[in-house]
């Protein structure tokens, strides 16, 4: 089976928007930023192979991990405080794994067939503060 005839591949990379909030972590931030590029790379190289290579980039998410003792400590202690995590969001909530979920799905869907080397930002509105 030659892939250019009979198989389609989507190839999605997930990474927190975090790295463009100008927030000062060096290390965090080149690694979101050569994930994206190595993404685009890959997009542009296999691209006539029928591959599509794309970036999810969630912003601040309502999970498990959030809830944990130790990440509520480190809003002191109060999860009044990590409600208010979220109402940075211009939604004024914190997305949740769903809406990750259903952008690979479109990126990995027919629908996106045109869509590589592309970065789908799902934050509710997160990264506009930032303009």
């Amino acid at each position: 089976m030659s892939i250019d005839q009979e198989m389609r591949k989507a190839v999605q990379n997930a990474h927190l928007v975090f790295w463009e909030l100008a927030v000062p972590f060096i290390c965090y931030a080149a690694t979101k930023a050569a994930v994206i590029q190595f993404t685009r790379v890959i997009a542009l190289q296999y691209a006539r192979s029928g591959i599509r290579a794309n970036s999810i980039l969630p912003g601040m998410m309502n999970t498990a991990m959030v809830h944990a003792p130790e990440v509520i400590a480190a809003y002191g202690g109060s999860a009044e405080e990590m409600v208010r995590r979220g109402e940075q969001c211009p939604t004024g909530r914190m997305g949740d794994a769903w809406g990750v979920a259903y952008a690979a799905l479109f990126l990995a869907s027919d629908e996106a067939n045109s869509s590589t080397g592309t970065e789908l930002v799902v934050d509710g509105g997160l990264t506009f503060n930032c303009v």
